[in-house]
């Protein structure tokens, strides 16, 4: 029988320029067919809102996320699952710089949200898997892509084909996640710092190097090259570059306003 409840919550700080989107439910935050849809109805609200510079995601449960409702997903007519990957990657696809601090289980498709954000913090208690051979299945929201690309086909291949666990250790040394740290305490404060650091620097330089690394790592090197460097020269005439430079002359902090 399907899971019922279960929410993904739009909440907001520092003054309305971050949006925490909170997944909730239960202490393992299981993900539900609903909660794959609300993630993207939120991020279709934050991308529209001018004011929201950075986006975190994080699980107010004991687990980031064990994975998905099973029984549901066998209740959802296969049709349905043609935009399956969709939904739960928008994070992949909005504008806006997106940072998920991770506690606990990451496995499945909260896996899978978590591989298509931008920075990835964890603790050391982090365990990440795509348990879907488990099940008869593979990965069906980027995963195997995903994984491959940060971690290189070999390890990706090792893990999905025998559903193994990542430990928070590997998955700091391979590159799955960017930061990794002692307990959840810890990585509340240095997801704070990080917030802080993101929201000083100029939300058009760094949608433009989210766009410009996304496009560029799947494209041949001299193309990325050209991508970059048109970039490049349209920031160069930004009222945000203007002050950046200036500020740096002036030896003060610069107030970037996203022009």
């Amino acid at each position: 029988m399907a899971l019922t409840g279960g929410e993904v919550r739009l909440e907001r700080s520092h003054d309305g320029r971050v949006a925490h989107l909170v997944l909730s439910h239960g202490p393992y935050t299981v993900i539900t067919w609903e909660m794959r849809s609300a993630v993207a109805a939120r991020f279709a609200e934050i991308d529209r809102d001018d004011d929201v510079r950075v986006v975190l995601v994080r699980s107010d449960g004991e687990h980031f996320s064990s994975g998905g409702d099973i029984a549901g997903f066998m209740e959802v007519d296969p049709i349905d699952f043609t935009d399956l990957g969709h939904e739960v990657t928008a994070a992949s696809r909005s504008p806006k710089p997106v940072v998920v601090a991770v506690d606990g289980y990451c496995f499945g498709v909260g896996l899978e949200l978590v591989l298509s954000c931008d920075i990835r913090l964890a603790t050391e208690r982090s365990r990440f898997a795509l348990p879907e051979m488990n099940l008869g299945m593979i990965p069906g929201s980027g995963g195997t892509q995903r994984l491959a690309r940060l971690i290189g086909l070999s390890r990706a291949k090792h893990h999905v084909m025998t559903a193994k666990r990542i430990t928070g250790a590997e998955a700091a040394d391979w590159g799955l996640v960017a930061e990794l740290h002692p307990d959840r305490e810890a990585l509340d404060k240095a997801t704070d710092a990080l917030l802080d650091k993101l929201l000083g620097f100029s939300p058009m330089a760094l949608r433009t190097a989210k766009e410009v690394l996304d496009r560029g790592v799947d494209a041949p090197l001299y193309s990325g090259i050209e991508l970059e460097r048109k970039a490049y020269a349209m920031l160069r005439s930004s009222h945000d570059f203007a002050e950046g430079v200036a500020a740096f002359t002036e030896k003060r902090a610069p107030h970037f306003t996203g022009r």
